[in-house]
C-alpha cells in the first residue's frame, strides 16, 4: 500500500519545518524508524525517522524547502498497516494546500493541478511552480535550470539563482531568452580570496534571536571566582565507580545546577521576565544548558531542575547533551526555560559573558578551571579556581541583587562536602 509521510508536529508551537537534507531516496529500501531526512524548526535541527518500514517511492519537498506541519513530504510503498504507526494527510488538507497554492500565484485551476508538476522525468514542487508562475518562466524554460537537489531536482534556491545570474534576458518580441549567466560582481573579492557561503537555518536563528536580545535587555556583566577544591575531591573520590554505575563521566555541571537552583530560591527576582509592564515570578526552575553542536549553539532545558538531586541533574545533563548532538531534542524543549548556564570553559577559556537568552534575565557564564597560587588563611596555596560571570538584564535586576546572587552560587560550589558520596 501506499503511505505517506507527512512533515511532523515536533512541539505545540511549531506550524513548519524546512527540509534540511534527505538521507534516503526514491527507490531506497527502508526499516521502521530508520532516520530518513534532517528537518529544521524556529527551534532546533532533528533527525527524523520513517514511521513505516518499505521502499521510498518519491520525495514531495525538497532540501531547503519550509514545509507545514501536515504537509505530505514522501511516498513510502509499504506491506504495514500504516493506520498502526502513523496518520497520513486528510483529504481535506490536501485541498487546502492546493487552494492557498492557488490563491497565491493567481492561477488557473488546471495550472494549479499540475503542482508538484513532473517534465519528462523531472519533478518541481509546489514553491519552484509558484516562483514559475509569478516570473512567467514556462515549462521549457525550467528545464534549463541545473537542478542541486537529490537527482538533479530543481529547488527554489536554483530558480532564484538562475534569475539572478542573468540567464533570463528579453528578446525584442518580448519573449525571455538564454543570456550568458556571467554576473556582475561590483567591488565582490575574486572565488580566490573569498568563499561566499550562505547561512544554514541554525546561523540564521541564532543570529535573529542574539540581535533580539541585544536590543531587548539592558546587559550588565559581573564576575567572580571560585575555589573548586571540595568539588574537585568529591569528583576525584567518586569518579570511577559513579562512570561503572551511570556509564558518563560526573562533571561540574551537576554542582553549578544544583548551586544555581538553591541561589535562585533565595533570589526570585533573577528567576523571572519581563512581559510589557509587568514582572513574571517564575515558581518553577527550568535551567537551559548551552550546548555546541555542528554549526551552533542551543539551549535545551532540565524542567523543574529543583525536584532532582545531584545524580538525577548529572542524567539530565548527560542526555541533553548526548541528544542535542544525535539532533534527537524537541523543540518544546528549547522553551519556558527560567534561567541559562553557558560553559565555555570546556575550551579552556578563563572567562567570558554570554548574551541573556530571551525571554529570560539572567545567564550565567562559566571558565576553566585553571590551578592558581592563591591566599589561604594568610598562606599561599594552590587551587583549582573557576571565574564565574553573570549577565543580567539591569531592566529588571539592580547590581546589588546579581551580585548578592552570584556570591551565593560561589558560597554553595565552595562548601560542598569533600567526603560526600554521589
Amino acid at each position: 500500500m501506499k503511505f505517506e509521510m507527512v512533515m511532523p508536529k515536533m512541539g505545540e508551537s511549531i506550524t513548519e519545518g524546512t527540509v534540511l537534507k534527505w538521507l534516503k531516496g526514491p527507490g531506497d529500501t527502508v526499516e521502521k524508524d530508520e532516520t530518513i531526512l534532517e528537518i529544521s524548526t524556529d527551534k532546533v535541527d532533528s533527525e527524523i525517522p520513517t514511521p513505516v518500514p518499505g521502499k521510498i517511492m518519491e520525495l514531495l519537498a525538497e532540501e531547503n524547502e519550509t514545509v507545514e506541519v501536515g504537509a505530505v513530504i514522501a511516498l513510502i510503498e509499504t506491506d504495514a498497516e500504516a493506520g498502526e504507526t502513523a496518520e497520513p494527510l486528510q483529504p481535506e488538507t490536501k485541498t487546502e494546500v492546493v487552494s492557498a497554492l492557488a490563491a497565491d500565484v493567481k492561477a488557473e485551476p488546471a495550472a494549479i493541478k499540475s503542482a508538484p508538476k513532473k517534465s519528462g522525468n523531472r519533478f518541481y514542487s509546489p514553491v519552484v511552480m509558484r516562483i514559475a508562475a509569478e516570473e512567467n518562466i514556462s515549462m521549457d524554460e525550467l528545464e534549463l535550470v541545473n537542478g542541486s537537489g537529490l537527482n538533479g531536482r530543481v529547488s527554489k534556491k536554483d530558480v532564484l539563482a538562475w534569475l539572478e545570474s542573468g540567464r533570463r534576458t528579453e528578446t525584442g518580441d518580448g519573449r525571455p531568452e538564454i543570456g550568458d549567466g556571467k554576473r556582475e560582481t561590483g567591488s565582490r573579492a575574486s572565488s580566490a580570496e573569498v568563499d561566499i557561503v550562505p547561512m544554514d537555518n541554525m546561523r540564521k536563528m541564532i543570529a535573529e534571536h542574539m540581535i533580539h536580545s541585544k536590543h531587548t535587555a539592558a546587559h550588565v556583566n559581573l564576575y567572580t571566582e571560585v575555589d573548586m577544591q571540595n568539588i574537585f575531591l568529591i569528583r576525584e573520590r567518586n569518579k570511577k565507580a559513579f562512570k561503572n554505575r551511570e556509564g558518563f563521566s560526573l562533571t561540574y555541571t551537576a554542582f553549578l545546577v544544583e548551586a544555581v537552583v538553591k541561589a535562585l530560591k533565595e533570589f526570585p527576582i533573577v528567576n523571572a521576565s519581563i512581559e510589557n509592564n509587568t514582572i513574571l515570578y517564575k515558581k518553577f526552575y527550568n535551567i537551559g544548558i548551552a550546548v555546541a553542536v555542528e554549526n551552533g549553539l542551543i539551549v535545551p532545558n532540565i524542567f523543574n531542575a529543583d525536584e532532582k538531586n545531584l545524580v538525577g541533574l548529572a542524567r539530565s545533563v548527560n542526555d541533553l547533551a548526548t541528544r542535542a548532538r544525535t539532533k534527537k531534542l524537541l523543540p518544546d524543549e528549547m522553551s519556558n526555560g527560567t534561567f541559562s548556564i553557558s560553559n565555555f570553559g570546556v575550551y579552556g577559556v578563563t572567562a567570558g559573558f554570554p548574551i541573556i537568552n530571551q525571554p529570560q534575565s539572567a545567564i550565567l557564564g562559566v571558565g576553566a578551571i585553571k590551578k592558581r597560587a592563591v591566599v589561604i588563611n594568610d598562606a599561599i596555596a594552590i587551587r583549582p579556581i573557576m571565574y564565574l560571570s553573570l549577565t543580567i538584564d539591569h531592566r529588571l535586576i539592580d547590581g546589588a541583587a546579581g551580585s548578592m546572587f552570584l556570591e551565593r552560587i560561589r558560597e554553595y560550589l565552595e562548601t560542598y562536602d569533600p567526603e560526600m558520596t554521589v
